[in-house]
């Protein structure tokens, strides 16, 4: 089935009981056993396992071309469980700009825990092949990056990762769709669900997806079931939900970004803008080659400095002052304020989620915001 087919039926059945076509939120946290003890659905509690959760984790494995996903309650939740998979001593090689979250989860939380974590420019193949080490078990990618969207060679840094007998992870989170990790020799899918898969700001949760069964995710399942930090059945439902226009919406984001960064390249107001769809982007044809389309993230430095982005960005009527992103709804904010200051952000930085409005109505709200 092609991919719009595909996120339409992936994941879901007609109820045998009632012949419902739109699937039923299953909120049970329990279920009946058989007189012999054993569960004739498969199901016993809902932190194990619930029938919303199955779907959605059947539908994001065959949305991405794994054999079997692992939902959670948000992104960071997702992300921990594969870091958790790990040993203590266990060397990862993480991108220098990844999301917040993840730094947050690599530098503070997981380094007590025994894990060694090194951050490398993971555009600079030299500096990722000469980060590895006897111990090194997990390289993980983050492309487009957050927030400068920087790309990365998902296919030079499979098999360095393969050659070092390592698992090679990307978080695919701005490019579901449009950009296919496990064609490319990765091992490990992270998504937040929260963003494009939900759609609608109305849903928090993550996803784990393997391109083949193997121990890591053996463990992943482990950490998904013991540690407890599942999505709700309702959550499930709505990420599912959001999957069946995925392919629609991710065409919408992707026209409208253009339209807007070829805007902000032009207007004076702009020192730079950072879009792989444009062919000033350093790396525009290693995304021609390994995505369909650029996606729907945008972030630009106004002129001006720290001041005159926050000022823009007041001024927008459109744009929403928010963070997130993946919403129908267009947002912008200073992303040096988000997450703590980082020496890696412009200040002068403002990050756009461009949704599904009009394009020209985006672009003259920046305009007027630009002054």
């Amino acid at each position: 089935m092609r991919i719009e087919t595909l996120a339409v039926h992936a994941g879901h059945t007609v109820d045998p009981s009632t012949g419902a076509v739109s699937a039923g939120i299953h909120l049970s946290t329990t279920f009946e056993r058989e007189p012999d003890g054993t569960y004739r659905s498969g199901y016993s509690y809902s932190r194990s396992n619930n029938p919303n959760r199955h779907a959605l984790e059947q539908a994001m494995a065959a949305l991405e071309g794994g054999v079997d996903a692992a939902g959670f309650g948000s992104g960071v939740a997702a992300t921990a469980a594969v870091l958790q998979a790990l040993n203590p001593g266990d060397h990862v090689i993480s991108a220098a700009e990844t999301y917040h979250g993840t730094t947050k989860l690599l530098r503070e939380l997981l380094p007590s825990w025994g894990l060694q974590v090194l951050f490398v420019d993971m555009t600079d193949l030299g500096a990722v092949e000469a980060a590895v080490r006897r111990q090194t078990k997990l390289i993980w990618t983050e492309t487009p990056s957050n927030p400068q969207l920087k790309i990365t060679d998902l296919a030079a840094i499979a098999r360095i990762a393969k050659a070092a007998g390592a698992t090679c992870a990307c978080d695919n989170t701005w490019s579901p769709i449009i950009q296919r990790p496990f064609d490319l020799g990765v091992d490990v899918i992270v998504h937040s669900t929260t963003k494009y898969i939900g759609g609608h700001c109305d849903m928090t949760g993550g996803v784990v997806i393997t391109r083949e069964p193997t121990e890591l995710f053996e463990r992943v399942r482990l950490n998904q079931s013991t540690g407890g930090a599942v999505p709700s059945p309702f959550d499930c439902w709505l990420a599912l939900r959001g999957c069946r226009t995925l392919p629609w919406r991710m065409r919408g984001h992707c026209e409208n970004a253009l339209k807007v960064a070829t805007f902000l390249e032009s207007n004076s107001a702009v020192e730079r803008v950072y879009y792989p769809g444009l062919p000033s982007h350093p790396r525009h044809n290693l995304a021609t080659r390994q995505m369909s389309a650029f996606g729907g993230m945008i972030s630009f430095e106004v002129k001006g400095g720290r001041e005159a982005a926050i000022a823009a960005a007041s001024k927008t009527r459109i744009f929403i002052r928010a963070t997130s992103l993946g919403g129908f709804e267009s947002l912008i904010e200073h992303r040096a304020s988000i997450g703590g200051e980082s020496p890696l952000t412009p200040q002068g930085l403002l990050r756009c989620s461009i949704g599904l409005e009009h394009a020209d109505d985006l672009i003259e709200d920046l305009a007027q915001a630009l002054g």
